[in-house]
């Protein structure tokens, strides 16, 4: 929860990560053992606070180890099921008493309602003496609860989430979810994880000391938190990833992620759908977000690798290199959720695979060995496990964009290109881009709008707060060069909140970034990998995959010019609703204002009912007052998403007051898909 001027929707990571797969033989103790000395490698690339004892999180998830599960239960009465016949939920449960035996038997009750059968509960054995006292002031009560599988062996993994989501919702309707947490709910694999330095994880969780404790998988992860609050539950590795970097897309995913539920519709969870919602958990970091995101998807039926290339796609607009099929994959993907975007690497798996990739850019490193005897080991450095050099058959790094994969079921190693060739067969996706897709060429030629006139735009330019500055140092220059006008990072002139003088909306708004973990990027001479590319119209159901899903319209960037924009409503197929920005002043500006913005909202709501895949939201014919471009399309953009309806539309900005980069910025961040800044480009015509 937010705490003085802590906002945890802002939780970012920077950290160390790894993992260590056997691709041959059965589960050893050997691929654990050496989890763990990875994870003690790592350690430098944690953190801890004032109490040295108290790590920022560490983290193991390994496969079930069926062997000591299966003893240690039979010792406590209790008898398992065959391998993979039964999940574990890895549960942090509330300090008070009262509450975790609420919580446990909400968790008993959503299992019996999915028609599974509850096998029992055992304690974590954990040794509190490891940790130092920050930590364990947070510890929660760790319990295991045992699951026995009553349905078809291929729904049993979506089965279990269904429980875990289900139980959490029900848990917050009842008052006590805040403090339940799910480090882990599987058949295939379980995670020990929380805020113990790296290199003491192992004594911490007296399960991984056991030498029955084993798995041919092993992934690990060190928590460095750069600007948040180590908890229990931030650890990694999450369900599904383990994560080093930051998602700077991060607000977009989330916001977009929960405008498109209205959407969802599947028939592998039924009804059982809207107990997943929200779909991203709230006051979660960017690792967990996402981690939210790809459970869900790999739970809707989507192999892993599908998952992870739709979610963080390689460089393709621009990459010369890439075969069409490929970038046909990517492409159509696109029209259904945004990249997440941001300097990461990245490992994954599913309990039976596991793998790895970097963003785009190559930002963050991620390093592999293969050995003779059949172990992969990757790191975000190399020299984690000591391996002789003779056994090294193979060493490398993980290319921008490119992804390795390890099959433990079939003991193959796979590359990029052998990964991406499989996924893009599912489905005809070239054909489908090729046949739906839309671009403004394919449009009717309509002839724009007559300019304004000298005195008429000279009108509109002090109504809208245009002053010589704008002329001379932004507008003129821009114009000239076709960059932005480059200054000082020092601003001498007050704060938006404390000027005395009337300033456009844009103004009380501040870019928002991490200027020291984030190097700096040219997105012009890197072309290759940065891309403007943005889609128009109305989505569909992300769980299914149709050619109608990329029925959008496809725009090479977002800045429409006055011919562009005019050809936008000229095919049937495409309707377009444009509405006015202005409202009637009478005497209460606020209540005026406010009657002028309901009125909008309004139409805009009978505008996507009626049909619109677009709506374009124009100032430039106001005859009363204009309302500002950036509060119009945020209240429009926030009022279709409570209500349900803003995947279903596409909203363009024709707008007036916008002239700086940061406006457009500004108006794309806060739900624009496309904008016309026409006053600013027939400013810049007058002044040629």
């Amino acid at each position: 929860m937010s705490r003085g001027l802590y906002e945890p929707r802002e939780e970012h990571d920077a950290c160390g990560l790894g993992f260590v797969a056997d691709t041959r033989g059965d589960k050893s103790r050997r691929t654990v053992l050496q989890g763990l000395e990875v994870l003690r490698r790592l350690a430098h690339r944690g953190a801890a606070g004032a109490d040295a004892d108290s790590g920022d999180g560490a983290g193991i998830l390994t496969q079930m180890p069926h062997a000591y599960f299966e003893l240690v239960m039979e010792r406590a009465g209790f008898e398992l099921p065959l391998d993979g016949d039964y999940g574990v939920a890895q549960v942090f449960l509330s300090r008070d008493s009262a509450r975790a035996y609420a919580q446990m038997y909400c968790l008993e009750e959503i299992v019996r309602y999915h028609g599974q059968k509850v096998v029992g509960w055992r304690d974590v054995p954990v040794d509190p003496k490891v940790i130092g006292p920050t930590a364990r002031e947070s510890l929660p009560w760790m319990r295991q609860l045992f699951i026995a599988r009553m349905c078809p062996a291929a729904a049993f993994e979506r089965t279990l989430f269904m429980i875990r989501k289900r139980a959490g919702k029900l848990a917050s309707r009842r008052g006590f979810g805040d403090d339940l947490y799910f480090a882990s709910c599987s058949s295939k694999s379980v995670v020990y994880k929380g805020l113990a330095l790296p290199e003491r994880l192992g004594e911490f969780y007296r399960d991984l000391a056991d030498d029955r404790f084993r798995s041919k998988i092993a992934l690990v992860h060190s928590r460095f938190s750069t600007n948040t609050f180590p908890t229990w539950e931030r650890a990694h590795p999450y369900r599904r990833i383990a994560h080093n970097g930051e998602i700077n897309t991060l607000r977009g995913n989330q916001n977009w992620m929960a405008a498109r539920e209205a959407l969802l519709a599947s028939t592998a969870f039924g009804e059982h759908i809207e107990d997943f919602k929200p779909i991203i958990r709230d006051g979660g970091s960017d690792s967990s977000s996402l981690d939210n995101v790809v459970d869900f998807l790999l739970a809707s039926g989507r192999s892993l690798p599908h998952v992870m290339m739709m979610l963080v796609p390689e460089a393709y607009r621009q990459n010369p290199d890439l075969d069409p099929e490929t970038r046909a994959f990517y492409a159509y993907h696109a029209s259904l959720v945004e990249p997440w975007d941001g300097p990461a690497a990245l490992a994954f798996t599913d309990g039976e695979r596991i793998g790895a990739m970097v963003d785009r850019n190559g930002l963050r490193p991620a390093k592999y060995v293969v050995t003779d005897d059949g172990l992969v080991v990757l790191a975000s450095e190399l020299g984690v496990v000591d391996i002789p050099t003779g056994s090294v058959i193979e060493k490398g790094q993980l290319a921008p964009g490119r992804m390795l994969m390890v099959d433990t079921r079939t003991g193959r190693i796979h590359r990029h290109g052998e990964i991406a060739a499989e996924v893009v067969r599912n489905k005809p996706y070239a054909a489908w881009v090729e046949s739906e897709r839309l671009d403004l060429q394919s449009f009717p030629e309509v002839p724009p709008p007559r300019p304004k006139d000298d005195a008429e735009r000279t009108r509109r330019q002090v109504e809208l707060g245009y002053t010589r500055e704008d002329l001379r140092v932004l507008l003129g220059p821009m114009a000239e060069t076709g960059e932005e006008p480059v200054g000082s990072m020092g601003v001498d002139t007050p704060l938006a909140v404390l000027s005395e003088l009337p300033l456009p909306l844009f103004r009380y708004f501040k870019q928002q970034f991490a200027q020291v973990t984030n190097p700096p990027i040219d997105p012009i001479r890197e072309a290759l990998v940065m891309s403007l590319g943005t889609n128009l119209g109305s989505e569909s159901n992300l769980l299914d995959e149709t050619k109608e899903h990329c029925h959008l319209l496809s725009l090479d960037q977002p800045i429409l010019d006055a011919a562009s924009l005019a050809r936008l409503s000229a095919r049937r197929d495409f309707p377009v609703t444009t509405l006015a920005l202005d409202f009637r002043l009478h005497g209460d500006a606020e209540g005026s204002l406010r009657a002028g913005l309901d009125a909008l909202l309004e139409a805009a709501e009978a505008a996507v009912d009626d049909g619109a895949m677009a709506i374009v939201l124009s100032d430039r014919d106001a005859e009363h007052a204009s309302i500002p471009s950036l509060l119009a399309v945020a209240a429009v953009h926030h009022r279709l998403i409570k209500n349900q309806k803003r995947a279903k539309v596409g909203l363009v900005v024709e707008c007036g007051d916008a002239r700086e980069v940061a406006d457009v910025a500004l108006l794309l961040g806060y739900g624009a898909g496309a904008v016309h800044p026409w006053l600013a480009l027939e400013t810049v015509s007058a002044l040629a």
